[in-house]
Parts: C-alpha cells; sequence; structure tokens
C-alpha cells in the first residue's frame, strides 16, 4: 500500500528574478515498508524533494497524498501533527543542543505530543539503548563523536515511533566506519521494526544499501530502479 504518493510536484522559488525551478514535475509512489534512497548531484532537487515529502516545505503545484489524504486538505496544526508524530528526521548536521544530554536532546519530541510527561524517560532511554548508547545518556552532545551525535539523532527521530524517517545525507559528516554503523542501524530500523525509510545521499555505497534507488536531476527523476545487491554491513569488514 502507498504511503506516499506524488504526482507532477513543482518547486519554485521566486528570488526576485526568474524563477528557479527546484522540482519540475514529479510523481513517484513509495510503499509503507520501502526503503527508498533519492540520489542526484548538488542542486538536482534531491533535498528539495525530501523538504515537500516531510512537510518542511509546500510545493508550488501538483499533488501529494500521505497515508491517503491529500495534503490540500490537511490544516496547518494537521501537518504539524504529522510531521511531529508520523515523521522522524535524521539530517547531516545532526541538529543537536550542544549543551544538553543526550537524554534531554532525544526527548525534544515529546514536547509537541500528546504523551504523559512521566512516561518521556522511559521513551528516551529505551530509544537511546536501542542504538547502543546508554552508557552515554548523561553526556552533553557535545562530548560525542560525530558518529555517536548521528546516533542521538536516530533515537531523537524514533522517538515517537514514526511510519517513515527521513534521512538526508545521514553519512556525510561521518568518517566511513561510523557512517558504516549507522547505515546498518538505519536498515534495521526498515528491515526489523518496519519503518518507511527516504534517504538522499550523493554517496553509491550509501544508497545502495536501500531496496530502491530514484536518480534525480535538474528537478526531474531520470531513473527509478531496484538495487539488485544491496550493500551489508559485513561487506565493509572484509
Amino acid at each position: 500500500m502507498a504511503l506516499i504518493e506524488l504526482k507532477d510536484i513543482v518547486k519554485k522559488y521566486e528570488d526576485g528574478g526568474e524563477p528557479t525551478i527546484a522540482l519540475n514535475k514529479v510523481s513517484l509512489c513509495i510503499d509503507k515498508g520501502e526503503f527508498v534512497a533519492i540520489m542526484g548531484p548538488s542542486g538536482s532537487g534531491k533535498s528539495t524533494l525530501l523538504h515537500v515529502l516531510g512537510f518542511l516545505d509546500l510545493p508550488t503545484s501538483g499533488e501529494y497524498k500521505f497515508n491517503g489524504k491529500y495534503l490540500s486538505d490537511y490544516s496547518k496544526e494537521e501537518v504539524a501533527k504529522v510531521r511531529n508524530k508520523e515523521m522522524g528526521f535524521i539530517f547531516q548536521a545532526f541538529n543537536l543542543l550542544p549543551r544538553t544530554s543526550v537524554l534531554e536532546n532525544v526527548k525534544l519530541p515529546l514536547l509537541y505530543s500528546d504523551i504523559d510527561e512521566s512516561q518521556w524517560d522511559k521513551l528516551a532511554t529505551e530509544a537511546i539503548n536501542s542504538v547502543g548508547l546508554g552508557h552515554r545518556i548523561n553526556h552533553d552532545s557535545s562530548q560525542l563523536s560525530g558518529g555517536e551525535k548521528q546516533r542521538v539523532a536516530i533515537a531523537r527521530a524514533l522517538i515517537l515511533n514514526p511510519q517513515v524517517i527521513f534521512a538526508d545525507e545521514p553519512t556525510g559528516n561521518l568518517d566511513s566506519k561510523s557512517g558504516q554503523i549507522v547505515m546498518e542501524i538505519i536498515r534495521k530500523l526498515n528491515e526489523e521494526l518496519g519503518h518507511t525509510v527516504v534517504l538522499v545521499t550523493h554517496e553509491t555505497y550509501t544508497a545502495e544499501h536501500a531496496q530502491r534507488i530514484i536518480r534525480v536531476k535538474d528537478g526531474k527523476i531520470e531513473a527509478d530502479f531496484k538495487v539488485e545487491h544491496r550493500r551489508h554491513f559485513d561487506d565493509f569488514k572484509k
């Protein structure tokens, strides 16, 4: 069943002169439980596409249906609620509060939820343990390595058990070993926990963890294909 359906999505940016067309009539479907990588060179529109998919930016025209409901039918309050509860985000820059503990960083999405505050520490601790950082739970995020920071960001994205996880260049600031560990965690979220994953990357070896690759160029989809030989963590260790 399709979780995400786009039809003829256009995104234009007006900067006082000629409008910049970042997305040009993009149409695609992503099923529940899929792991999809979006690839393309700098300026291709791949990050803009992820922002539209994640309700972080609105399309200029076209139709977007999420979980069977058109984006145009959501109120502003509903958009915010879906983005917080049904979508988790992992960014290249981590977006953690530097002088704040791992526990407090992971709890942040709960501030905008209807979950009773008495449950927050328990939920955050479970999420932190799931990415192997229980021993760092009371450390400030500024004390962590890049790979550990990204694992905290993953725990934060997981805390409300979203349907879909959007990852924008999640290994871009990491060394190869840390990047592989992060990708293995993301892959397990898909394969073992059933989260839909949409990953933006310019790295082929990162994209090959996915089941499907969508290539974007000049705001258009130029290729959409299944990955025949998916990369495994064991490949890195050999």
